[in-house]
């Protein structure tokens, strides 16, 4: 099935412009089900690599050595919001493996959370790599590399055997080499993938189908997965749509977004992955277009369609809080002939 999928924005009764989106879904053996016209876009896998990033620290069992419980599995996968809840449980993650906030290799940006931002405002003190929201995902980084035995210095770089590592088995779980995945910097310091939007959403129709009782490939992603479905605000926090998604469904979809308007989606029930991309890199228009799509292909309930209607056509408002347009989701079946 080949479909058009796009986002609106309205001010008013005006279209004032359109975000072109890119999709794919597949199943664990890399067949497409649905795609737009090209399925096969190469982008950045960014944050939603992260699920693959930790799989190394849980399948070789250092998850459970550690005793990290699944809060803070979630939060090693997360791209969280900085609020004092996550700060916690970064904090409780490095307690453990004997390091503190100056290991990590993220730097420091304003988080998310209102609390914590209006905190580092009036006391700059409190400023920390802890407030990054991907700390989570670098304190499992050092979990990696201080189980292995590996330098915690460095830790970030692509020739650490921590990042070579996470390299092979994003690759692995994708269906494809590692010297197929292109490399790059991310924002955090650490290893930024590029990958076919197919090739993800592979890796996502994985993530969805393992079973608990599977080998320990299977069954190291089920704990990821029932992690970050458990406690969502964990992979996450208030305002990720992300977060909103897997609430709502409770776990029927599990979703991780990515920066420049990526959202990659598995569906444990049907064995499907989903990623969507926004092709010009609009945040605001990946959660529409994902919903939509969802929506498209029936794997939404009424119910869950209706509480998600806040995220498929959220309301834009001015400085004043005054609402002055929206944005609408277009998805669309092309005939078999186009």
């Amino acid at each position: 099935m080949t479909l058009t999928l796009a986002v609106q924005a309205f001010r008013g009764p005006i279209l004032e412009s359109r975000h072109e989106c890119q999709a794919a879904v597949c199943d664990v053996e890399g067949r497409l089900h649905a795609g737009t016209d090209d399925p096969w876009l190469v982008t950045t896998f960014r944050s939603s690599a992260k699920p693959f990033q930790l799989l190394p620290l849980v399948e070789r069992g250092h998850a459970e050595r550690w005793g990290f419980d699944d809060e803070q599995v979630a939060v090693m996968a997360a791209s969280h919001t900085g609020s004092p809840y996550h700060l916690r449980l970064v904090a409780g993650i490095l307690e453990r493996i004997g390091l503190d906030a100056s290991h990590l290799a993220c730097g420091f940006h304003d988080p998310m959370d209102p609390v914590s931002l209006a905190e580092v405002r009036v006391n700059p003190g409190l400023r920390s790599s802890m407030c990054n929201n991907c700390s989570g995902n670098h304190a499992g980084m050092l979990a990696l590399a201080r189980s292995e035995g590996w330098p915690i210095e460095g830790y970030e770089h692509a020739d650490h055997p921590v990042q070579q590592l996470m390299r092979r088995i994003v690759a692995d779980v994708c269906g494809v080499g590692a010297d197929d995945l292109a490399t790059a910097t991310d924002d955090c310091g650490v290893v930024a993938f590029a990958a076919p939007l197919a090739v993800m959403a592979r890796g996502y129709a994985r993530f969805a189908a393992a079973a608990a009782g599977g080998e320990t490939r299977e069954r190291s992603l089920h704990r990821i997965r029932t992690a970050m479905s458990s406690y969502p605000q964990a992979a996450g926090g208030a305002g990720r749509s992300s977060t909103h998604l897997m609430e709502i469904t409770r776990g029927r979809v599990i979703a991780k977004g990515g920066a420049e308007g990526l959202e990659c989606m598995g569906i444990p029930g049907r064995g499907l992955g989903v990623a969507v991309k926004c092709v010009d890199g609009a945040g605001r228009a990946v959660a529409p277009a994902a919903i939509a799509l969802l929506e498209h292909m029936g794997l939404l309930s009424e119910s869950e369609r209706s509480r998600l209607a806040t995220l498929r056509a959220p309301v834009l408002r001015n400085h004043a809080g005054l609402e002055v347009g929206r944005l609408e989701a277009i998805v669309e079946a092309l005939s078999p002939s186009v």
